[in-house]
């Protein structure tokens, strides 16, 4: 099943059937489709007409079918904007080495910038969202480890290498001064709050402004980054007001797009034109601010 590039299973559609019509035979009549473009993180074949099959490409995104399973029908009912809500979690198999998800399918287009940018309303109602997302508190997730995310400052080695390979094409001097001035800032002090973790816009549809979430808990300074990858000065400015966000917390938010821009452009940029557009203006509005 191992690609001959590096460690990750090998995903067709062959495959997906098999573990589809052997684990979740109810659904064994329903035609598979690969959903392109791929995500890094999964890879998506729509099933039927109403489900979705993802399954992670690499170790990073394991652990997300079985926590999706318990933690968004619990969301769902609490968030102003539609989710996917997972319907089972299937098993490993036909050698393929980990838990993968069935969920309910979302109509909508992936939300782009020439569509979302200048649109301020838009940007409120991704800000009422993430506010939703960050009221939601029930007594059994406080204590949880494996809702706990990774602190800015994990990233540190690993972007300022990235800074260094990219500086022929990217502003070192700002990036390591942005980089610098996002770990110098206090830490998220306040309780824990949930955080969508991976909110860019590949995981946004524009149909009724429904979007795809992967859930994390901790400090939500990373879900700004939508305000890099998505918005123009105006509607961030409308998105941070309606959010509320102090000067600190846009500077890690600044910070993780950075980050994360940098990581996706390091890893994707050279062979995925789509990616390298996404990130080029990542980083760059980052530096903006």
């Amino acid at each position: 099943m191992a690609s001959t590039t590096d460690s990750r299973p090998s995903i067709d559609a062959a495959l997906v059937r098999r573990l589809v019509d052997a684990q979740f035979p109810q659904w064994a009549e329903l035609p598979l489709k690969l959903l392109e473009p791929a995500g890094s993180d999964h890879v998506i074949y729509r099933l039927g007409e109403e489900l979705s099959v993802r399954l992670p490409r690499h170790t990073g995104a394991i652990g997300q079918a079985e926590k999706e399973y318990e933690w968004l029908p619990r969301l769902a009912p609490h968030l102003p904007l539609a989710i996917p809500v997972p319907v089972g979690v299937g098993e490993p198999g036909y050698g393929y080495p980990w838990p993968w998800a069935v969920s309910r399918w979302l109509d909508g287009e992936v939300a782009t910038v020439e569509t979302l940018a200048s649109s301020s309303e838009a940007a409120v109602e991704l800000a009422e969202f993430l506010a939703a997302l960050q009221r939601f508190a029930p007594e059994d997730a406080g204590a949880r480890d494996d809702l706990t995310g990774r602190p800015l400052a994990d990233r540190d080695r690993a972007t300022r290498a990235a800074i260094a390979q990219v500086s022929t094409t990217f502003d070192a001097e700002a990036m390591t001064e942005l980089w610098d001035a996002a770990l110098s800032v206090p830490g998220w002090d306040r309780p824990p709050v949930w955080y969508h973790g991976d909110f860019h816009t590949g995981n946004l549809l524009t149909a009724d402004g429904r979007l795809s979430a992967v859930i994390d808990f901790g400090d939500p300074a990373c879900d700004l980054t939508v305000a890099f990858t998505l918005m123009s000065a105006e509607s961030r400015a409308a998105f941070r007001a309606a959010l509320g966000v102090d000067d600190d917390t846009w500077t890690r938010g600044r910070g993780w797009a950075l980050a994360t821009g940098l990581n996706a452009y390091t890893s994707y940029a050279a062979t995925n034109s789509r990616v390298a557009t996404q990130t080029t203006r990542q980083i760059t509005e980052a530096l903006i601010g």
